[in-house]
């Protein structure tokens, strides 16, 4: 059954498709790591995924551009994240409630928008999308260089948005504000750091990141727009991230192994056509449950996270 892990030819497919099925989750990961750093609780990754999708689909369709697709993708994505900070920062309404509500919208708007601006709803598209980049010589090398050096360019771009991430977070005075706000915001305060700036700063920008997820769902993996395209991915960047400790380098490699167990489920799907389906795509949904009731107890999250800040009970 597991024979496809000793051929080289058959590990490098899966190892491709294991990264190529890991990007949605790693943009996702970062950008709702970003907002929980800054004590926001973005439950809402899973329908701005799907608002990434649907901004890609209309931009490449209307513009015939995937570059425009990718510009309208981060629109939506801002947008969904400006409601967020909005009803969860300003208003203080409860965040996880919020989340769940945009999550409920995204799917409803997108549904009923692609029927109005899509033929067949979005399903009979062929959209322009984005095609690998071949690096010379160094994607000839043996199931490395077509793992790591026939990609597109958004994959590199994931690749290089972690260790951006990293940066930011540990290694620049903005990211001591950020982490600052996300742990004690009275005391960032109080040091002069504007609490709700940063914090509305960091849920728009990790926002658009999770959208940009769903924009490579459609500009490079299926090239047209479906009702419900993220399937759960949302959920699983959320569990990568606490599995992950809210270390951008750690979520990254929850999402490489969430990313593999999916490409190991396509493949056993493909060698084993006479057991359900079904049985196989359950895997890496199962495996972000056994991951996190293993990290049960220990996996500390920022201080603040979910908790609105008023400057009155400083």
């Amino acid at each position: 059954m597991f024979e496809f892990l000793i051929n080289p030819a058959q590990l490098a497919d899966v190892l491709s498709t294991a990264l190529r099925l890991s990007i949605p989750l790693i943009f996702a990961a970062m950008g709702g790591l970003l907002c929980e750093r800054a004590g926001v609780f973005n439950i809402a990754l899973e329908g701005q995924i799907l608002f990434g999708a649907f901004g890609a689909a209309v931009g490449a369709y209307y513009f015939g551009s995937p570059y425009a697709g990718l510009l309208v993708a981060i629109g939506f994505g801002m947008l969904s994240g400006l409601l967020l900070a909005i009803l969860g920062i300003s208003l203080r309404v409860n965040q996880i409630v919020v989340g769940i509500a945009i999550i409920l919208f995204a799917t409803g708007f997108t549904s009923f928008m692609s029927r109005l601006l899509f033929p067949g709803g979005g399903n009979s598209l062929t959209l322009d999308g984005f095609g690998p980049i071949n690096i010379p010589i160094l994607s000839d090398i043996p199931i490395v260089g077509k793992v790591l050096f026939a990609q597109n360019g958004l994959v590199y771009g994931a690749l290089l948005l972690v260790l951006a991430i990293n940066f930011l977070l540990f290694r620049t005075r903005a990211g001591m504000s950020i982490r600052a706000v996300g742990e004690t915001p009275s005391a960032a305060d109080a040091a002069g750091i504007h609490v709700f700036r940063t914090r509305y700063a960091c849920v728009i920008t990790g926002s658009a990141m999770a959208a940009l997820g769903g924009a490579y769902l459609v500009l490079t993996q299926v090239l047209l727009f479906s009702d419900k395209m993220s399937a759960g991915k949302g959920f699983i960047a959320l569990a990568a991230i606490v599995l992950g400790r809210w270390q951008p380098k750690l979520a990254f490699m929850a999402c490489l192994l969430f990313g593999f167990f999916d490409a190991v489920q396509l493949r056993l799907q493909f060698n084993n056509p006479e057991i359900p389906f079904q049985v196989f795509a359950a895997l890496p949904y199962l495996v972000s449950i056994l991951a996190l009731v293993g990290l049960m107890g220990r996996a500390n999250p920022p201080s603040s996270i979910g908790r609105p800040y008023d400057r009155e009970m400083r």
